[in-house]
């Protein structure tokens, strides 16, 4: 892209940024196209088509806002045109189907989906309109593409699996002597009850006594934490939206009681938890990003298109939490300690 051509596609983002056809927060009913004006000396034939792209979020949080970030910077360093209709189902799964049924009517030129629920219903909702997923754990489990390598339908993305292991290995580092591990999660989330099977498996190979513990709704989380860390040295949480939600919880609890808690993703760990090694979200919404301009530019398609996973991971450990809890931290994660901000 030559200078002047990249000048104007900035231009022309910033001006469609302010004219998008949508907002978040708005009724999910369809509604049409903002007209957008476009200054005397651009020359829309030399730029190119702008798309319409539906961007679903199933709730507010700091790594599925990430992620969007990264999605949408993706999309602008790749030169593509596009205003866009950000829905947030505020946790809401209903709305979910409702946002996919409004995208369906405004007829968008690409969908991206954010979480597992957010992808089900987008594509339930159509099987023409291609689908670009970020924060799914896994796309064969979620029951929306045939396998990683070949997805076969209007679905790919990039994948938050985390590497679990690593987690898991990262706790016995705190905790050498540690016997009894404890997992939460929802139990109607599937990309979590996916992560906990694996993680319960690997902390078995390893000896550990393993407990679990589910929850449906944010309401359930304290007692199911309290219950739970009467019963264990330490408690592993996946990437799970419910306790993501409730993280500020899950953090009490654990100073209550004393017992660490390690969340699958750094926010969490920020909102209460000890440590972790987690994927990096604002780098995951890029890589669905630029996957994103590949369709649009019909360089490739969704059922061709392998399903891609997370390239960059961060420790992160909480100053704050460490301190209440009174854990000695080891050495090589020192560097790594972050003190959230009040």
């Amino acid at each position: 892209m030559n200078k002047t051509r990249k000048l104007l596609t900035i231009l022309l983002v910033l001006v469609l940024s302010l004219g998008m056809f949508s907002a978040c927060g708005e009724s999910p009913a369809p509604t049409p196209q903002t007209p957008v004006t476009l200054p005397a000396e651009i020359d829309p034939d030399e730029l190119g088509p702008v798309f319409r792209i539906g961007i679903a979020q199933l709730v507010e949080h700091p790594a599925l806002d990430a992620t969007n970030e990264g999605f949408l910077a993706a999309l602008r360093e790749e030169g593509i045109l596009f205003d866009y209709d950000f829905q947030n189902a505020q946790g809401d799964i209903p709305t979910l189907n409702t946002i996919g049924q409004r995208f369906v009517s405004n007829d968008v030129d690409l969908i991206f989906a954010i979480t597992t629920p957010g992808v089900q219903a987008m594509s339930a909702a159509t099987d023409t309109i291609p689908i670009v997923g970020s924060a799914i754990t896994s796309y064969v489990r979620a029951g929306v593409v045939e396998s990683n390598e070949a997805p076969g339908g209007n679905v790919t993305g990039a994948s938050d699996m985390n590497p679990i292991e690593a987690q898991i290995n990262m706790i016995l580092e705190f905790f050498p002597d540690l016997q009894t591990l404890g997992i939460v999660y929802s139990s109607d989330e599937a990309n979590s009850e996916y992560q906990a099977l694996l993680a319960a498996a690997y902390a078995e190979y390893l000896g550990l006594t393993v407990e679990k513990g589910t929850v449906t709704t944010t309401a359930d989380v304290q007692q199911n934490m309290l219950s739970m860390a009467s019963r264990v040295e330490a408690i592993w949480i996946p990437t799970d939206n419910t306790h993501a939600n409730a993280i500020a919880v899950v953090g009490q609890v654990s100073i209550e009681t004393g017992v660490p808690v390690f969340p699958g993703e750094e926010n969490m760990v920020m909102g209460g938890g000890v440590a972790t090694v987690s994927v990096n979200y604002f780098e995951l919404g890029r890589q669905a990003g630029i996957m994103a301009a590949q369709i649009l530019r019909g360089e490739g398609e969704p059922a061709t298109m392998p399903i891609q996973f997370a390239a960059r991971y961060n420790y992160i450990v909480n100053g704050f939490m460490v301190e209440e809890l009174g854990i000695e931290v080891p050495e090589r994660f020192r560097d790594s300690i972050v003190f959230p901000e009040s």
